[in-house]
C-alpha cells in the first residue's frame, strides 16, 4: 500500500525490499512488546498507565519506521497491507508471499529482541485470553480502519500517511476492546510473549480471520468510494 506513495521499486532491488520489511517489522514488534513490558513494570499494576505507554510508543515508533522504510519497501510491516497491495496489482503472488513470510519471521524476532533486553525468557507462550465475539469484531473494525486510513489518504494526502497511521493505531489501542492488533504477523508474534501485550495462541486464528475480513471490506468499500475520482 505505501509502495506507490513513496516510489518504491524504482531503484530498490527486491532483496533490499525484503531486508527493509524485515528490519522495520522487527523494530515494530520490539517497540510493541518492549514498551508493553516497560509500561507494565512502571505502572505498578495500573493497566491504564501501561496501555498509555504501550500505545504512545507504538504510534510514535510506527511513524518513524514508515518514514525510514517507506521509500525502500513500502513499509507494509503487515500481511493485510501486503494483501491489499497485491489486490491492487503492486506485487506478484510470489513477491507478496515472500513479504508476508518475512514479516512473520521478523515479528517473531522482534519479540525475542524485546525479551532479551528486559531479561525475560526467550519464548514465553502467552496465557492472556483474548476470546469472544466482541474482541473478534474489534479486530475487524481495527483492520478496516487501518486500510481506510491508507486508502482514504492515498489520492491527495499521501505525504500524511505516516502520521495518520501512527495516530490511528494509537487511538485504536483505546477505542477497540482488542487493543487493535490489526496485523496477522503481530498477532502471531504476540502469542510468544507472556507479558502485557501477549495473546493466547488459541485466540490467534480468530484475530487473523477478523483482520483479513476487515481489510477486504475496507478495500471493497474504498474502491467504490474512489471509483469516480480522477
Amino acid at each position: 500500500m505505501y509502495c506507490e506513495l513513496f516510489g518504491v521499486g524504482v531503484h530498490t532491488s527486491f532483496s533490499r525490499k525484503l531486508a527493509s520489511e524485515f528490519l522495520g517489522t522487527l523494530f515494530l514488534l520490539t517497540i510493541v512488546v518492549g514498551s508493553g513490558i516497560m509500561g507494565e513494570r512502571a505502572a505498578a499494576g495500573n493497566d491504564g498507565i501501561a496501555l498509555m505507554a504501550n500505545s504512545i510508543a507504538t504510534g510514535c515508533g510506527l511513524i518513524v519506521l514508515i518514514w525510514i522504510f517507506g521509500p525502500l519497501s513500502g513499509a507494509h510491516f503487515n500481511p493485510v497491507v501486503t494483501m491489499i497491495s497485491y489486490l491492487q496489482g503492486h506485487h506478484s503472488k510470489k513477491e507478496s508471499a515472500l513479504y508476508i513470510l518475512t514479516q512473520i519471521v521478523a515479528a517473531i524476532c522482534g519479540v525475542l529482541v524485546a525479551h532479551i533486553m528486559f531479561n525475560e525468557d526467550l519464548v514465553t507462550f502467552s496465557s492472556k485470553s483474548r476470546a469472544g465475539f466482541p474482541l473478534m469484531f474489534s479486530e475487524f473494525v481495527a483492520a478496516f480502519g487501518l486500510i481506510m486510513v491508507i486508502r482514504g489518504l492515498n489520492k491527495n494526502h499521501n505525504d500524511k500517511i505516516p502520521f495518520a497511521v501512527g495516530a490511528y493505531i494509537t487511538a485504536a489501542y483505546w477505542f477497540t476492546s482488542s487493543t487493535s492488533f490489526a496485523n496477522p504477523a503481530v498477532t502471531i508474534a504476540r502469542a510468544l510473549t507472556n507479558t502485557f501485550s501477549g495473546i493466547a495462541y488459541n485466540n490467534v486464528l480468530g484475530f487473523i480471520l477478523a483482520q483479513v475480513l476487515g481489510a477486504l471490506a475496507a478495500e471493497l468499500t474504498f474502491r467504490w468510494f474512489l471509483k469516480e475520482l480522477k
